[in-house]
């Protein structure tokens, strides 16, 4: 397997592309994707259920980028999405609607209209209140709204607190008790139908055991919901399947995945259910990189900094959850290690990509490269301090295109009004 980022005569470069080119022609700092593997990761992931009736729904939040939708529809994806703003993208980059789902707890009446309108796959619902507002606006519209239920199934996906989804802590999805009163309501109300239920637990799990045990969980819930008369058509397992982010993790692959999932999913084979997924970070993580270039170096009585023009309005990651990126220098790596602190412009002590970070010690002008980002990237970028959002780039073979240009101070203000 040919990495996406590799050194090519001591110079890192995407696929055929030396990134200092890029860094020359469009400027930093920068997101760089290779397109070669984002098919990669999708392909596996795919052939990794193969003999599993499924249906692969990308997790839109991970990245929404409209050239890296393109490349998943293209692939034969669906979409998980979370707003109605991530259904606009999906569509605009020519995806179907009928092969997306909807999961997010907080769903307005304006974006459950709109998704209604468009003919979405299935709502995943998270409340009773919410089948029940579902069920309102369906019949209100002269629609009906295909539905799964998210069971909260209780499993500590060994997770960052932030990105786990499954325990009975978090805001997520409803208890085993309750799924199985409200599917015998969803089965009763008019403007409802009842497709399947399904479960998320959280983000970038590095062992299959948490999706066995949640399956199995579901599994009991479908086989009694089944002597109850009331058949599904789909279970849906959610996403969060890990990725590489260079600190020694074992990561189960997407193979290692499929065999743990057809294991925990025999009971229901003869049933005739369709499996959904919601993979994100696990397709588009790996592919994508932030290139930045140092400003500065300065040392104190204690440390080492090294000043970046990128920041944590550009790759949140670091500050958000204290996560670890890999890092390494655009030329020349094999040089002497120093401990520094990997720092970006804004006024912040939070405004870090690493701290304590041995690296070879980098001059100033150099580029560095700030890996595994095309996960929860350029989505959870901002403007703050007023800084434009930096260019997106996708590179295939020897040649790159600019997938979303930098943005203007112009842009930044088009939309403000001066009373």
């Amino acid at each position: 397997m040919t990495a996406p980022f590799d050194y090519k005569n001591n110079e890192l470069h995407c696929e055929g592309v030396p990134l200092a080119k890029i860094a020359a022609e469009v400027g930093t700092p920068f997101y760089v994707y290779s397109r070669a593997d984002l098919e990669r990761a999708y392909n596996s992931f795919d052939a990794a259920l193969e003999g599993i009736p499924h249906r692969i729904c990308y997790a839109v939040k991970a990245n929404s980028t409209l050239a890296i939708l393109k490349v998943l529809i293209d692939l034969g994806a669906g979409a998980d999405i979370v707003s109605y703003g991530e259904l606009f993208r999906w569509q605009k980059a020519g995806g179907d609607p009928a092969k997306v789902v909807f999961s997010g707890v907080g769903k307005t009446e304006q974006e459950i209209k709109l998704a209604l309108a468009a003919g979405i796959g299935c709502f995943n619902v998270e409340s009773g209140e919410e089948l029940l507002e579902l069920d309102r606006i369906a019949l209100a519209v002269g629609k009906l709204a295909k539905v799964s239920l998210r069971v909260n199934p209780d499993v500590d996906a060994g997770t960052h607190p932030y990105i786990s989804t499954g325990l009975k802590t978090n805001k997520f999805g409803v208890s085993m008790e309750e799924a199985r009163d409200l599917a015998r309501t969803g089965a009763k109300l008019r403007g409802i139908e009842l497709a399947g239920v399904d479960f998320h637990i959280g983000s970038q799990l590095t062992k299959t055991s948490p999706f066995a045990d949640a399956i199995a969980r579901l599994v009991a819930l479908i086989q009694d919901l089944a002597k109850d008369g009331i058949k599904l058509t789909h279970i849906d397992i959610g996403g969060g399947l890990g990725i590489d982010y260079g600190k020694g993790e074992v990561i189960p692959s997407p193979a290692e995945y499929g065999v743990a999932v057809r294991e925990a999913l025999a009971p229901l084979l003869s049933m005739g259910l369709e499996l959904y997924t919601e993979p994100g970070r696990v397709l588009v993580g790996a592919a994508g990189a932030l290139v930045t270039r140092v400003l500065y170096r300065k040392r104190n009585e204690v440390k080492h900094f090294t000043l970046v023009d990128a920041a944590m309005n550009d790759l949140m990651r670091p500050a958000l959850y204290g996560s670890h990126h890999p890092m390494k220098p655009v030329t020349n790596p094999g040089r002497p290690e120093i401990a520094t602190d990997v720092v970006g412009p804004i006024c912040e002590t939070g405004d870090f990509f690493a701290r304590d970070r041995n690296l070879p010690e980098m001059a100033q002008g150099e580029l560095l490269w700030i890996g595994a980002a095309g996960a929860y990237g350029s989505t959870m970028a901002s403007n703050y301090n007023t800084r434009p959002r930096v260019p997106e780039i996708l590179v295939r073979g020897d040649k790159y295109t600019v997938i979303k240009p930098r943005e203007t101070y112009e842009q930044l203000i088009a939309g403000e009004r001066i009373s």
